[in-house]
């Protein structure tokens, strides 16, 4: 099929609402094959319990839809909800991949938890890191990998049969911004050259944000277009030089709190949404570093 024949990939949007988080499906078709991106394992900090709810209506869709789903695709290491990861790959038997910059990632965090020996920032606890420009068909959907490092380290967008683009947390929204760049890693620099880099896309294209913090008088939505963004996003529309954004951008991110959910979400998604090696007596235990972010 060549690429201007391509049809629009279909997504189906689920909001977490505690951690403000757009999960989608993507696929080509009814009874067709697709994708899950960004999911989440839904977690109670005051009684550290999780639970499948969200992942489940998940993959209560998939079924009544009767999808073939062959991805869990992260765009990056979340640090503001757990990955359900595992538990989607057991109940749909879908490959889970992440970008390759994950090792660097992995690499920071082991230091700020202090991981077990065990732990080795590889990234073979996902079954596959795509490289920058990398591509892979799914059923009838053609998916090219774009790296947007600036979040941190390892960020993708993945950008489907060239018209869809699911950015993670890169870009939000016009009226919400752009990601914070105060995480390990992170840097202004290199997230407004990354948004850059998405802003070249047709201006058309379809852009499916992975977070929304609604202002005034809306309520949660999930899609603009490159157009809207270059037009009319707070902090990097047309006209914005990389100096103003980035004197914004960490002026911004000084007044900002860490994610309620980072310490916990961070040590789990870095292992591919995995929790931690239980102890000597079964039991699992995340760790809170003190004064370390």
């Amino acid at each position: 099929m060549s690429q201007n024949k391509l049809s629009a990939p279909m997504v189906k949007a689920f909001l977490d609402n505690d951690s403000e988080t757009f999960s989608y499906v993507v696929y080509d078709k009814p009874k067709g094959k697709g994708v899950v991106i960004d999911s989440v394992l839904d977690f109670d900090y005051k009684s550290g319990r999780t639970k499948t709810d969200s992942a489940q209506n998940i993959v209560n869709f998939v079924h009544e839809e009767g999808l073939e789903i062959e991805w869990i695709l992260e765009t990056h290491a979340h640090a503001d909800h757990l990955s359900a990861a595992p538990f989607l790959r057991e109940q749909l038997g879908a490959k889970v991949g992440i970008g390759e910059h994950i090792k660097g990632v992995q690499k920071i965090f082991k230091e700020v938890f202090n991981l077990e020996k065990e732990f080795l920032p590889n990234g073979a606890h996902f079954d596959h890191l795509f490289a920058d420009e990398e591509t892979f068909r799914v059923g009838e959907l053609q998916f090219r990998v774009i790296h947007t490092p600036g979040h941190t380290p390892a960020d993708l967008a993945y950008l489907v049969n060239e018209q869809a683009l699911f950015v993670g947390d890169t870009l939000f929204l016009p009226d919400v911004g752009t990601a914070r760049c105060d995480f390990p890693g992170g840097s202004s620099k290199t997230l407004f050259r990354s948004i850059k880099k998405l802003l070249a896309l047709a201006p058309e294209t379809q852009m499916y944000i992975c977070h929304d913090y609604p202002t005034e008088g809306r309520s949660h939505e999930y899609l603009t277009t490159v157009a809207e963004q270059r037009s009319r996003n707070i902090h990097v529309h047309d006209g914005v030089s990389e100096q103003e954004f980035v004197e914004m951008r960490d002026t911004r991110d000084a007044t900002l709190d860490m994610p309620r959910l980072i310490l916990p979400s961070i040590q789990v998604n870095i292992r591919a949404g995995h929790m931690p090696p239980a102890d000597d007596s079964g039991k699992v235990y995340l760790k809170l570093p003190l004064n370390q972010l």
